[in-house]
Formats: structure tokens, C-alpha cells, sequence
């Protein structure tokens, strides 16, 4: 077997691994970069031919690991996209929304450079190549042994970390004994809202393991939520209005969960809640039709959401509604994405809200490297949104207990199974984190992992 990590390997983003066993071409994720210098990322050519793929097997649906299949189908592909059935629901309005950013900043580059003279620019893919995408998934459930012919097969395994999410399981024969390697995809952490606890899986010869998390342990959930509840009160009374950028999929879902019993238990009144992102609502929706991911005290989670003892939900559906949200000047949360303040609704709230002193901005979720929201998160005393400089007076908090990732402990945790492989490979990390796990997995196992870069090939 050829392996080629084509990328999420030396960042947190644009994750794709090139398979090549057999007569087979497989990739393991299709993701969009994100951050600094995202754009020409996505726009460079493939390492490989989209035609001669076979199969693309998705480990979940956030857009960093499958952001990239519309293009993929657009330059030929037309091989089976394999995914959980939740992945596969989750992907259908995240695909569109994706096309839709495309589109509408292709058009307006474009009146700029209509302005001056420079030629234009196409979509990275638009909603015509994600019609053509979505009748080439195939879903299967957890656990289920799948073959591919050519002496592989697979299966996926519950990664704890959104609705629908994997751990691949491969096998293939290349000679005469069958071996094995493992994706990690991104791992859960144990007690996450909602969905249940990873999965853990077998021993493997080869595994590649995310490290997002591999320099740092998370805070207690309990605490975390503390912290939200007393940011959340403390915003209130200054007068100001609290706003958190999300993820559409899964933090958005996750903290509504948490708001809700915050009311149930008393801790938070009555309060009303925006959530100002059309996917997420739908996302929302999707969540609820899939009870089966479930852990067991998240399952009336959506059944309480209008009851008389839960937070008053409003779903905020077109952009004027969104604009009126600024005339609330305090004593309501908005939901908006992009999680990394990259794009979407949450821009314009930060653009009239983040320099007013008595407003909270609160952070939940990752903010990778050259992002709007590591800009604010790492201090800075103004940042630039929607072309004009904004003056950051607004309380910044991060709490980063609300992951949904495995940290450094439960990534050892996870790792432990492995620890007979004959190759261990990190990614989808950043620097510090990828190499502070490779040495607490060297100290721990005795194994030192390999730590690859974006166009590393080796063979297994």
C-alpha cells in the first residue's frame, strides 16, 4: 500500500490521505483549507487524477475533511462516496452552503475586477456539482465489515466527536498476510453532549492519529459550563448582549444543549436565544432525526426546546431578520456562525458589537491559525472585519472545555491499542501539538510516531 498525505497533515484543515492498494484508489476525507492562506490551498491543482479515484471515504461531515467533494466530482470523479448515514444527512445543506459561499464571493471578486480591468474569477465549485455529488454516497452503519473487492474492506467505528462521526478501519492484502491501518478521523472526547463516547478500537500495523489537542488537557466539563453561566450573567449585567460563534455542526447543537439545562436547573433565566444561521437550524433539525447517535440523557434534548422550563429559541432564517438583531442592545445570546469567525452572520455582529464594552464574545471551539477569531482570542487590540478596522472592547472569553475533541490525555487513552503498530502517524496539527504527543507517546509506548508533512508518501 501507497500512502500520500495530501493535506491535514502538517495543519488542522484540508485533511485528505491518498490511498493506493491493489487495483484500488481510495481517499480517506476531501477537506477545504482553512485560514491563512486557504484560498490558493483549495484552488491548486490535485495530486492526482479525480478520475482514476475509486472511493472516498468520509469520516464526518465538517467541511475540513469533506469540503472538497463538489470539486472533486467537478474534475471527474465518479467513483461511491462512503459515509455513515448521519454524515451523509449532515452533508447535503453543509455542500449547498459551501456552493453557496463559492459562488457569492466568485461574484463579487468579480465586480471588482470588472472594475479593474483584471480577469475574472470561477467558483471553487458551485450547487450544480454538489447536485452531481450527493447521489454518489453510499451510507453504512456502524460496525458493519464492508469490502471493496481487491482485498480490502472496512468499517466504521462511532469517533464520539459530532453526529455521525468515524474512526476508519481498514484492511487490505498486499501479500500474504492481511494487514491493517486505522484513521483516527477526529476523536471525541468522553462525556461530549449529546452524542455517545468513542469507540475504541483494536490494534492495527499502521495507524494516523490527530493531534489537535496534543499539547494541552482540556478543562472539566463541569467547569466549563461554570464558566459560560458566570460570563453569560456578568455580560447581562454590564447591558451588553452575549454573542458565541459556532460551528453549524455539532458545537451550535452542543451548547443549545447546555443553555437548555442551564434554565431547567435555575442557574440561567429564562432566556432568549438567536440562532442566526440558516444550516444550523437545519443541522439542528438533522440531529434530531437521528436518536440513534444519542447518548442516553441527550435523548429529550429536543423534546424540552419549547417547553415552559427551556430557553425561548428563535431561529433567525433571512439576513434582514439577522440585521435586526443588532438593535437588541442587551440580555439575549446570538448563535451565529463561522465558529472561526471566517465567514457567515457572526462577521456582521462582530462588526457592530465587538467594540461595545458591555457585550461578551465567547468563544467555544477551536480557532486555527491566521482566523479571525485567533486574532481576537490571541489579543489583539483591533482587527479588520468586512473591510474596516474594529476596535476589540468587547470581553473576550474562551473556553475550551466545550471541545469536541480528545485532549493530550484521552488522545494517550486512545492511542493505547496501537501501541504494536509498526508505524504511527500524527496529523491534523499544529506544531506545538503534533510534536509535545509525539513525545508523550514516546515516553508513555516507548514508539516515537512519525509526524509527516503535507505531500509525504511512504509505503506500508
Amino acid at each position: 500500500m501507497r500512502l500520500e498525505f495530501v493535506g491535514g497533515a502538517s495543519t488542522v484543515t484540508g485533511s485528505c490521505f491518498y490511498l493506493r492498494v491493489n487495483t484500488l484508489n481510495i481517499l480517506v476525507d476531501c477537506g477545504m483549507h482553512q485560514g491563512n492562506g486557504a484560498d490558493a490551498l483549495n484552488k491548486k491543482p490535485f495530486p492526482f487524477n479525480p478520475k482514476d479515484i475509486n472511493f472516498v471515504i468520509v469520516t464526518h461531515a465538517h467541511i475540513d475533511h469533506s469540503g472538497m467533494l463538489p470539486r472533486l466530482v467537478r474534475e471527474g470523479f465518479r467513483g461511491r462516496i462512503l459515509s455513515t448515514p448521519a454524515t451523509a444527512d449532515l452533508l447535503r445543506p453543509m455542500l449547498y452552503d459551501s456552493a453557496n459561499i463559492q459562488e457569492s464571493d466568485s461574484e463579487w471578486l468579480n465586480k471588482k475586477a470588472l472594475r479593474t480591468g483584471q480577469p475574472p474569477v470561477s467558483p471553487l465549485y458551485t450547487s450544480g456539482d454538489v447536485d452531481a455529488t450527493l447521489p454518489l454516497f453510499e451510507v453504512k452503519e456502524y460496525a458493519k465489515v464492508c469490502h471493496l473487492g481487491g482485498g480490502v474492506k472496512y468499517r466504521f467505528l462511532d469517533a464520539g466527536h459530532i453526529l455521525g462521526s468515524s474512526t476508519l478501519e481498514l484492511w487490505f492484502q498486499d501479500s500474504e498476510h492481511e494487514k491493517k491501518i486505522v484513521f483516527s478521523g477526529d476523536i471525541g472526547k468522553k462525556g461530549n453532549p449529546i452524542v455517545n463516547d468513542p469507540a475504541p478500537p483494536s490494534g492495527a500495523d499502521y495507524v494516523v492519529m490527530e493531534s489537535t489537542y496534543g499539547n494541552r488537557d482540556h478543562r472539566p466539563f463541569k467547569e466549563s459550563i461554570e464558566e459560560l453561566a458566570r460570563a453569560i450573567k456578568n455580560t447581562f449585567k454590564r447591558g451588553g448582549n452575549v454573542y458565541i460563534p459556532s460551528f453549524a455542526v455539532g458545537r451550535t447543537q452542543d451548547i443549545l444543549y447546555i443553555l437548555n439545562n442551564l434554565v431547567r436547573e435555575g442557574r440561567l433565566y429564562k432566556v432568549d436565544v438567536f440562532l442566526d444561521s440558516p444550516l444550523a437550524e437545519e443541522v439542528t433539525r438533522i440531529y434530531a432525526s437521528h436518536p440513534e447517535c444519542f447518548d442516553e440523557e441527550a435523548r429529550t434534548l429536543f423534546r424540552t426546546m419549547s417547553t415552559g422550563d427551556s430557553i425561548r429559541l428563535h431561529f433567525v432564517k433571512t439576513a434582514d431578520e439577522s440585521m435586526r438583531l443588532n438593535r437588541l442592545r442587551s440580555g439575549h445570546i446570538i448563535l451565529a456562525g463561522s465558529g472561526m469567525c471566517e465567514g457567515g452572520r457572526i462577521k456582521h455582529h462582530l462588526k457592530h458589537n465587538l467594540w461595545r464594552a458591555e457585550c461578551g464574545i465567547i468563544f467555544v471551539g477551536y480557532q486555527a491559525e491566521g482566523t479571525l477569531g485567533r486574532r481576537i482570542i490571541d489579543g489583539a487590540k483591533a482587527v479588520n472585519v468586512l473591510g474596516e478596522d474594529v476596535a476589540v472592547r468587547a470581553a473576550i472569553h474562551t473556553i475550551n472545555g466545550f471541545s469536541a475533541h480528545a485532549d493530550r490525555k484521552e488522545l494517550l487513552e486512545w492511542f493505547s491499542p496501537f501501541n504494536g503498530a509498526k508505524q504511527a502517524f500524527l496529523v491534523h496539527g499544529e506544531e506545538n501539538a503534533g510534536a509535545s504527543l509525539a513525545d508523550a507517546i514516546r515516553d508513555k509506548f516507548g514508539k516515537t510516531p512519525q509526524r509527516p508533512k503535507d505531500s509525504d508518501v511512504v509505503e506500508l
